[in-house]
């Protein structure tokens, strides 16, 4: 799978948004380790705080699937958003190192990493251990 096959998935599931408040439709593709990949689009919801980003949609349906390792995301947007600090979370809890493709709708793409883009993140490395 290379840059640009990832980049017309996540296109395609961009497609698939619902974003009748922003109007900010965006897609994302998650590869795995397996070479599966997994799309996702952001779902608005009128009271706000339900709604869902692209990139946990995809991250969450690919574990939800029994996938846990992962390759790469990209995410399309008009003007080439990058992911929010919530999906930069989500992506530092499973793949710190994953390579993270932002995109805009022109085809005009960054390359960056999840540590870069979320710099000194939370990890269960900060969590109290069980003595247990």
């Amino acid at each position: 799978m290379n840059r640009d096959e990832l980049v017309a998935s996540a296109t395609g599931a961009r497609e698939r948004s619902y974003a009748p408040y922003s109007n900010f439709k965006v897609g994302a593709a998650l590869l795995g380790k397996s070479g599966r990949i997994y799309i996702g689009c952001n779902v608005e919801n009128a009271a706000y705080g339900p709604s869902m980003c692209a990139e946990r949609t995809a991250i969450f349906k690919a574990v939800s699937e029994g996938e846990r390792d992962f390759e790469a995301i990209a995410a399309v947007s008009e003007g080439g958003a990058s992911p929010c600090g919530t999906c930069r979370q989500v992506m530092m809890e499973f793949a710190p190192d994953m390579t993270v493709i932002i995109a805009d709708t022109q085809g005009h793409t960054r390359l960056t990493i999840v540590r870069d883009l979320l710099p000194d993140g939370f990890t269960s490395d900060q969590l109290p251990r069980s003595a247990g």
